[in-house]
């Protein structure tokens, strides 16, 4: 082999390792760019899913305070039927 042989063969394979890099580079940015649209993704959820709760905590106090007002009235209810029924 002569040496233009030999210095041919380097650099063709110097190129493959070349390509092979800038190969894995642009798997590695669009792994990363991938990435990067899932965590945007699960933060639009999360903040999705948190304003939820906030609505449920609130609907849930608005019951919760229905049920004590009910209560109370059924309560008062009781008592007058209790008061008239009584001898």
């Amino acid at each position: 082999m002569s040496k233009l042989d030999a210095a041919l063969d380097r650099f063709s394979w110097a190129l493959d390792q070349l390509e092979a890099g800038v190969n894995r580079h642009e798997i590695a940015l669009q792994t990363a760019a991938a990435g990067n649209s899932e965590v945007a993704a699960l933060r639009a959820d999360r903040s999705r899913l948190a304003d939820e709760l906030d609505r449920m905590k609130a609907h849930a106090r608005t019951l919760d305070e229905t049920a004590g007002a009910v209560s109370g009235r059924l309560d008062e209810a009781i008592a007058g039927i209790r008061a008239v029924l009584e001898p």
